[in-house]
């Protein structure tokens, strides 16, 4: 039997902005519209864990394309809570001392402040690891398509940065598709967090683009490198494991590609790039996390491949008990990008 997922609230999150500066932010709307997927032994799925993944064109918090429509979230803030501190231990701080020598030195940046824009910002975990990481006042442009998560974002965004100056927010409901160098005229950082994985070639094409003719660096972490490592070893693997990355391309979308092509992209566009591991070391300590992902990871592979359906409960079932009983390990490997492209008006 496997124990019950545990998640902090989104009552956790404050339910008003403080003195943040916030502006544009949504309301809340409690319970949001999001219901949970099944996994392949009809337990529920956190939104944004399970196999139910978006359609061609939608990333889960971020519209890709315009479509004319509206669609429900499909991340719950569940789901981002439960992740976050995982997240927050996996990203590289290595990467962290060039970005900071290039912020110093871009142009106009004596004496005044930082803007950064983060996209598909989701409840903002990416700007409460980052933001108090980095000197100076910034102002924080948070960008998603679900104005639910916005409302979290903003109210729980950072108050200060790493040596007490003040950090501001506002929220803009975005599209990956229009983020052009003119949408992005001022800033002095892009950064987002488990985004690559989800876009087309092209899309990581357009956004490599708008930060190189904006003269900004870009910051982007966690994006799937397509490899797992469990404990102890398993003979199915190998074929879950296939079968989910095949998933993850669905649509044209880059999956466990994104990083190559992305380092590419800003290559062709005159960055100089650098590429670290942050994996997810996944232990007894984060059991509620590894569960849910276990069930969507397994989720994904057999919705790709349906004849791995009764291999994979079984699968699943043993791994959901090591789990349970606290002697399952799991690696999920991610690599973060740092892109230092060429500031604009010629500076360092």
């Amino acid at each position: 039997m496997t124990r019950p997922t545990t998640t902090r609230p989104a009552a956790a999150i404050p339910a008003q902005p403080g003195p943040r500066d916030v502006t544009d932010a949504a309301p809340a709307t409690p319970g949001g519209d999001m219901a949970a997927t099944g996994s392949t032994d009809g337990a529920s799925v956190i939104p944004g864990a399970g196999p139910s993944g978006p359609r061609h064109g939608e990333r889960a918090t971020v519209r890709l394309r315009d479509t004319g429509e509206e669609e429900p979230p499909r991340y719950a803030p569940e789901w981002l809570q439960l992740r976050e501190p995982a997240d927050a231990a996996a990203r590289s701080y290595d990467l962290l001392d060039p970005l900071r020598i290039r912020l110093a030195n871009l142009p106009g940046r004596a004496g005044g402040g930082l803007v950064v824009h983060d996209i598909g910002c989701g409840t903002g975990s990416m700007g409460r690891w980052l933001a108090p990481r980095l000197d100076g006042t910034q102002h924080w442009v948070l960008h998603d398509r679900d104005p639910y998560l916005l409302h979290f974002a903003a109210v729980a965004s950072p108050r200060s940065a790493a040596d007490g100056s003040h950090v501001t927010v506002e929220t803009r409901r975005g599209d990956v598709a229009r983020l052009t160098s003119d949408a992005l005229a001022g800033a002095s950082l892009v950064t987002a967090s488990a985004l690559l994985d989800v876009l087309t070639r092209e899309e990581v094409g357009v956004l490599a683009a708008a930060c190189a003719g904006a003269g900004c660096p870009a910051l982007l972490t966690l994006s799937v490198a397509g490899r797992v490592e469990l404990t102890e070893p398993h003979p199915l693997d190998a074929e879950i494991t296939e079968a989910f990355n095949a998933h993850q391309r669905r649509g044209g979308l880059l999956g466990p590609d994104a990083v190559t092509a992305a380092a590419e992209a800003f290559t062709e566009h005159g960055a100089t790039v650098r590429l670290n591991p942050s994996p997810w070391r996944l232990g007894p300590e984060e059991g509620a996390l590894t569960e849910q992902w276990l069930r969507g990871w397994v989720g994904a592979a057999v919705e790709e491949r349906p004849e791995l359906a009764e291999r994979a409960g079984a699968y699943l079932a043993e791994r959901l008990e090591a789990c349970a009983a606290g002697t399952l390990r799991v690696v999920v490997h991610h690599t973060d990008l740092l892109a230092l492209c060429h500031p604009v008006d010629g500076g360092a």
